[in-house]
């Protein structure tokens, strides 16, 4: 079938059906994949305008070459390739801001989601559903040959989302849905965008409750490449959970800094501790832990609080020495404020609170600035 449009006078000529859905699938490492998804795309997506947006974080194995070549004989086929970007969050994102089409399917590019059940999350949608949800947990549904601690663990992570957020959908957790555009595009001014779970976190940030509709489906072993399932996954799904609840008070990443910071008093404590016992005068000893504290505060939060910042090789030199700047003018504030405080008020301990708290958000602020900037 073909179709013309009308630009600006110019008839433009489209050898395709209207573009209906873009399946986006976030990549690192999956080009052992990419030609068999593309396959069985082109097979159950028959019949409708579809094209497929890999967005690949520079994987080393070479998934962005490769889709690229493709996609020069395929019109099907799109790359988005991040380069100093990770994170599959914020990899569906831009997909989904890369492609004109009004449902998207997103999907991952292992092969262990089920194809077969795509037309339905579409059909769902046409339907009226704002979002279509793959679940692997109602009637129909299944997590495949999982073992029974990964099945647990699966079980108490979706609960632990379905409480925190309030809903009541069989899988938040599930990599596997369509959306409507105009839904998605609601919820993208609160969108927190951080780790594996960018469903959850479409259905906590919209304004107003989604109509959701779920799909079962049969989760699938993985065919080629690695699972990149680990303990940083988990540590950023508790990370969304916390930024959806109590992030709407107190930043997120402001409690990891504090956090890392009361880490960083037993460090102090216990190097002065340690230098005392060796007979050394308390002024070097003091020194001495002061400095080692920040390392250890700076080190931690390069890789904790900032970790989608982190700097590496001669920026993490600049990055220390930046932040022992700010460290020390957030001393020189910490005991500004205590000592202004301690004279309008008889209580030493709020005097001390006050300081420390002055210091604590001049050294995030700063920091989050100019250390750790964007």
């Amino acid at each position: 079938m073909r179709h013309d449009i009308l630009i600006a006078d110019t008839i433009l000529p489209v050898d395709s059906l209207p573009l209906e859905v873009a399946v986006v699938v976030p990549t690192l490492n999956e080009a052992a994949n990419v030609e068999k998804l593309i396959e069985k795309l082109s097979v159950v997506l028959a019949g409708r305008g579809w094209e497929v947006v890999f967005v690949d974080d520079n994987s080393p194995d070479g998934t962005s070459a490769l889709v690229r070549r493709i996609g020069r004989g395929s019109r099907h086929v799109r790359i988005v390739q991040r380069v100093g970007r990770r994170g599959l969050s914020s990899a569906v994102v831009e997909g989904i801001l890369a492609t004109a089409a009004p449902v998207v399917a997103v999907m991952d590019g292992d092969l262990q989601h089920s194809e077969d059940a795509l037309p339905r999350l579409i059909d769902a949608i046409a339907g009226g559903a704002d979002i279509a949800v793959g679940t692997r947990y109602v009637a129909g549904g299944g997590v495949g040959d999982w073992d029974k601690d990964r099945a647990r663990m699966s079980r108490l992570a979706t609960r632990a989302g379905q409480i925190a957020l309030g809903t009541d959908v069989s899988d938040p957790m599930s990599g596997f849905f369509a959306v409507r555009r105009d839904a998605f595009e609601r919820a993208l001014p609160r969108l927190s965008a951080v780790g594996f779970k960018i469903l959850i976190d479409i259905l906590a940030s919209s304004p107003a409750p989604l109509k959701v509709a779920e799909i079962p489906y049969q989760f699938r072993t993985r065919e080629a490449g690695e699972s990149k399932i680990g303990a940083r996954v988990i540590a950023e799904y508790a990370e969304l959970i916390a930024d959806k609840t109590i992030g709407r008070f107190v930043p997120v990443r402001l409690l990891k800094f504090l956090m890392v910071g009361g880490l960083g008093v037993f460090v102090h404590l216990a190097v002065l501790r340690t230098i005392l016992g060796t007979g050394s005068a308390f002024v070097t000893a003091q020194t001495s832990a002061v400095m080692t504290a920040i390392a250890f505060n700076f080190f931690l939060n390069n890789s904790f609080t900032y970790a989608d910042r982190k700097l590496k090789g001669w920026r993490l030199v600049g990055g220390l020495a930046s932040f022992y700047a700010i460290s020390a003018l957030g001393a020189v504030a910490n005991i500004g404020i205590g000592t202004w405080m301690a004279g309008h008020d008889e209580r030493w301990w709020v005097a001390g609170v006050a300081g420390v708290l002055v210091g604590a958000i001049w050294n995030f602020a700063m920091s989050s600035a100019l250390t750790w900037r964007k």
